[in-house]
């Protein structure tokens, strides 16, 4: 019965670790953990430009900027990730950040 008893890993929050090779990856988890927080927020800001009536042309252009960032860095990063947790993040903020930034553009991102 002793053989039952599963101990806690090191590095893993409620059974979920982005080092599943069984290696350290510090830089490219926080990168990951970044990607998907930039990609939120511009998702988030885009759907509060497309649903909220008078939002200035600043929130567009933050709106277009940061998903952009997100979809770029996103695409940057998936290159070099070493496990298959830290690419589904990175996906999942990259899919965020271009939805952020195609709302933005089509209220007017960029234009001036």
């Amino acid at each position: 019965m002793a053989d039952t008893v599963s101990r806690r890993k090191h590095g893993r929050f409620l059974g979920v670790t982005l080092n599943s090779d069984g290696q350290r990856h510090p830089v490219l988890n926080a990168v990951s953990i970044f990607i998907l927080l930039l990609g939120l927020i511009s998702f988030i800001l885009g759907l509060v430009i497309r649903n909220v009536p008078g939002t200035g042309h600043a929130v567009a252009t933050a709106t277009t900027v940061i998903g952009l960032v997100a979809l770029v860095v996103g695409l940057v990063t998936q290159m070099i990730s070493a496990t298959r947790e830290q690419r589904v993040l990175i996906v999942a903020g990259m899919i965020a950040g271009f939805v952020g930034l195609a709302l933005g553009l089509a209220h007017g991102g960029f234009s001036s």
